[in-house]
């Protein structure tokens, strides 16, 4: 199959804007439908210039976006579905597939099917995130899903919270976000050093408010231990503050906040090496969708301790894969820390019983032969 994919985010050098989950994701799963030897297209905007490039087999092409006040959004649109048409009209493709977030797509025509695939829209994350949504963004998201000829939910949980907040009915069927588990094996690690790991965006709606509180508990029992983020810092919508992570600072008591190292954002690769050198990594979060930053953590045998909310119990089963806790319960949740750290043979347990689940149900291959399977009752339909 020829098949395209749009988005505001890609991980890659040449293109400008940071890189989260959306575009991550994207990498995981054309990456494996290009190995399966389908024609990948890759369409980003919001780029600095139009251009257009191919690496690994995978086209790329940059999409400038249309600076007119007042009109800027809805002439973006009309310029990408032009895109879209034209390498319809030339044979280069034959589905498209965009992400729900802000409802890019509303008043996109493509002439050829379209697909969203819910990742997460701002209407679901402002929700768990217990905040008002933009009435536009939840405009242009029902609108933008109403019009889909077909829907993919990376969860169950995520599938059927955005039906409900719309206000809609639409069927979905879930394929999860996936990762090459050949490319995330843990090296062993023979530091006798004790480190948490967190690595994600640092934001509220992640836990990162939360966790100070949790690893003062840690470090009354442990003095020992570390704590490692890892992460780009985000504005704060609530406080208004520019910085998560200066929010965070004074909510460490003065011992803990000795033990703890920020190193900002890294390299999507070098990654691995944090993940692979932590004794247990964290995920304290309220808003997610299915995260790839889980599975990753999961694949290089990690023994984690994540959220309890919804789509965490479609990744995880609690005291199997990881311990999951609710985010506001700061003692049970470094409690659970405290047990994998003075444990190494649960630690192992856990570990090897999460990257055999990713193997099983995550896997960049097994994702990959869901979606085309999917994408195939739409174009012969």
């Amino acid at each position: 199959m020829k098949i395209a994919f749009l988005a505001p985010e890609y991980p890659h050098p040449n293109m400008v804007g940071h890189a989260g989950g959306i575009g991550t994701s994207i990498l995981n799963l054309g990456k494996a439908l290009s190995q399966l030897g389908h024609t990948i297209s890759v369409l980003v905007y919001g780029q600095q210039e139009d251009a257009y490039f191919v690496e690994d087999g995978i086209h790329f092409y940059k999409i400038k976006n249309v600076k007119i006040k007042g009109l800027s959004l809805i002439l973006t649109q009309k310029k990408v579905e032009r895109s879209i048409n034209s390498l319809y009209d030339s044979g280069k493709i034959e589905i498209v597939e965009a992400p729900d977030w802000t409802g890019f797509t509303a008043f996109i025509k493509p002439k050829c099917p379209l697909v969203i695939r819910e990742n997460g829209s701002d209407t679901y994350f402002c929700y768990l995130d217990n905040r008002k949504v933009k009435y536009k963004n939840k405009f242009l998201e029902r609108r933008a899903l109403k019009k889909a000829d077909g829907i993919i939910s990376v969860s169950a949980y995520t599938g059927n919270l955005t039906n409900e907040l719309l206000g809609l009915n639409k069927k979905f069927t879930v394929i999860p976000n996936s990762i090459d588990a050949s490319v995330f094996v843990t090296e062993q690690n023979n530091s006798k050093k004790l480190t948490i790991l967190y690595f994600g965006t640092l934001i509220r709606k992640k836990g990162l408010l939360e966790l100070p509180e949790i690893f003062n508990i840690v470090h009354e029992t442990n003095k020992e231990v570390e704590l490692i983020l890892v992460g780009r810092d985000s504005g704060d919508i609530k406080s208004g503050s520019a910085s998560t992570w200066q929010l965070m600072q004074p909510l460490f008591n003065e011992s803990a906040i000795k033990k703890v190292t920020y190193l900002g954002a890294v390299d999507y690769f070098k990654i691995r090496d944090l993940i692979s050198n932590a004794t247990v990594c964290v995920f304290p979060t309220f808003a997610e969708a299915l995260p790839v930053s889980w599975l990753e953590a999961m694949a290089m045998e990690k023994a984690i301790v994540a959220s309890n909310i919804g789509w965490a119990r479609e990744m995880i089963e609690d005291g199997k894969e990881g311990f999951l806790v609710h985010p506001t319960n700061h003692e049970e949740y470094a409690a659970r820390i405290l047990e994998l750290l003075k444990n190494p043979f649960k630690q192992q347990a856990f570990g090897k019983a999460a990257r055999q689940k990713v193997k099983a149900q995550f896997s960049h291959d097994l994702v990959a032969k869901q979606s085309v399977a999917f994408y195939k009752t739409l174009v012969t339909s």
